[in-house]
């Protein structure tokens, strides 16, 4: 068994109060097995330190304060029970008052090769009332019926990137029911509309979505690909106020993590908020919408391929840092808080759908309602006021691999320019204030539109849209 590491742990109490007595935290002993058989290998946590297990499958934590959680990192090849379909049972709640014994866990050999699989994100379906689970209800028919033709011939996960409910713990069960739909096990990552609020510290904040899900961060294995799932909702009181960042609980545990890891391994880390809008990390800034401390999870990650997956914006965006590291800023489930069917920046409501095959990976967005090829929405001349005689397209999806043409009559007449505003039909739904309640809701600038001067104005206008992975989309102008 690989030894684990020591705990930086100071008992400062107990140095302040002699007369107090603690008693040592016990060690916390277990095995892992498949088929009544000890798996050797399988990463163990308490969130604090990580081991693995020895040729039996039994594994040591030498005990401390602080444990929420025992769990394993699920190793590819593996699965486990889900807890109402959809909930996985990686982990067991962990009582100092009263530990178990033994905290074993059994783990099922995956009936499908998962060196190919499959896994979609969702971000902030941010549900407040049942009229909005009966909303998310539909929405997951579009979802499940596009999974369909993969069912049975590839193994299916689902992303949660947080903000699963709108300040409505007490929805938590009916959105657990919902979700049964899907019939596959979905990892969550916390929101900052998840978090409990009204506790004096941060460590109050996640107690209830770890009551319904267990641990906030934590990993697991699918072929040649590690997940990792963080919070990086720090609260921070004032009634109700958060910042973007990791706490150093978690990088340390991170850390340990990655070290079990082969380097030609992808990462993938989902979490609510994005680290960042541009690849150039902003100096001090400290804000409720990036991931302040995010210089520190990107040293983590050199040397290695990876994937940001994140959401909180409701806007879908996509970074590229560098030739290993990428982010997906993933648009909302709720669109525009439910009040609309596309997103502040125009995006469709939708998922993303990624396809994962040993360490390459392709992606798509999946628009709700639409099928697959709905990739982009084409403005005639007049759309924009600032460019009055400019074709303009969203493309949502769009990274910087990306290529937009346009076409006049058929011909193509060359690359449509980037440039920074506001979606049109966005503009249109957020003006009618009464249906959109809500002081907050409106068109917000995003990155991902183009505009181009057409030669003939009177031409049958088209725009041609080429993806990173060569698939090619159209759609013509009325």
């Amino acid at each position: 068994m690989k030894e684990h590491r020591k705990t930086k742990n100071l008992l400062l109490l107990s140095l302040l109060i002699p007369t107090v007595a603690f008693a040592a935290p016990k060690d916390i002993h277990g095995k892992v097995t498949c088929d009544g058989k000890g798996l050797s290998g399988v990463v163990v946590t308490d969130g604090i330190d990580c081991v693995t297990t020895g040729a039996d499958g039994s594994y040591t934590l030498e005990g401390k304060r602080g444990v929420r959680h025992v769990y394993v990192s699920t190793p590819s090849g593996y699965t486990v029970e889900c807890r109402d379909t959809t909930v996985p049972q990686f982990y067991q709640p962990y009582d100092y008052d009263a530990p178990k014994e033994s905290y074993d866990f059994e783990l099922i050999k995956n009936p499908l090769d998962n060196g190919k699989h499959i896994f979609t994100v969702q971000a902030d379906a941010q549900m407040t009332s049942e009229g909005e689970i009966a909303e998310y209800s539909d929405f997951l028919k579009d979802h499940d019926e596009f999974l369909k033709p993969y069912r049975g011939k590839v193994d299916i996960f689902g992303l949660d990137a947080g903000d699963i409910v709108g300040d409505s713990p007490h929805l938590y069960p009916l959105y657990i029911e919902a979700t049964k739909q899907t019939e596959m096990p979905i990892y969550r990552a916390m929101g900052n509309h998840d978090m409990t609020h009204g506790g004096r510290t941060f460590e109050y904040s996640y107690k209830t979505i770890e009551d319904y899900f267990g641990p906030i961060y934590y990993s697991f294995n699918k072929g040649k690909a590690h997940y990792i799932i963080l919070d990086n909702c720090f609260y921070v009181n004032r009634d109700y106020q958060y910042i973007g960042y990791i706490d150093e609980r978690t990088f340390n545990w991170l850390e340990q993590d990655l070290s079990y890891v082969p380097k030609d391994h992808l990462v993938f880390i989902n979490m609510h908020i994005p680290a960042s809008d541009v690849p150039e990390i902003k100096w001090n800034d400290l804000n409720s919408n990036e991931v302040v401390n995010i210089r520190g999870l990107i040293s983590l990650l050199e040397g290695r391929k990876a994937h940001l997956i994140t959401g909180h914006t409701h806007y879908n965006h996509n970074v590229i840092y560098s030739d290993d590291l990428m982010e997906h800023n993933t648009a909302a489930v709720c669109g525009i808080w439910w009040k609309a069917d596309i997103c502040c920046d125009g995006t469709p409501r939708g998922f993303g759908f990624y396809e994962v095959d040993g360490d390459n990976v392709k992606w798509i967005y999946k628009s709700t309602g639409y099928p697959a090829d709905y990739q982009l929405r084409a403005y005639p001349a007049g759309s924009v006021k600032e460019y009055p005689s400019d074709i303009i397209a969203n493309v949502w999806n769009y990274d910087d691999l990306w290529k937009v043409e346009w076409l006049e009559d058929g011909k193509v007449m060359g690359q449509m320019e980037k440039f920074t505003g506001l979606d049109p039909e966005t503009v249109v739904r957020c003006a009618d204030r009464e249906k959109m309640v809500y002081a907050w809701a409106k068109a917000e600038k995003t990155h991902h539109l183009f505009r181009a001067t057409p030669v003939n104005p009177s031409a049958k206008m088209e725009v041609r849209v080429t993806d990173r992975f060569g698939n090619v989309y159209t759609q013509k102008i009325k």
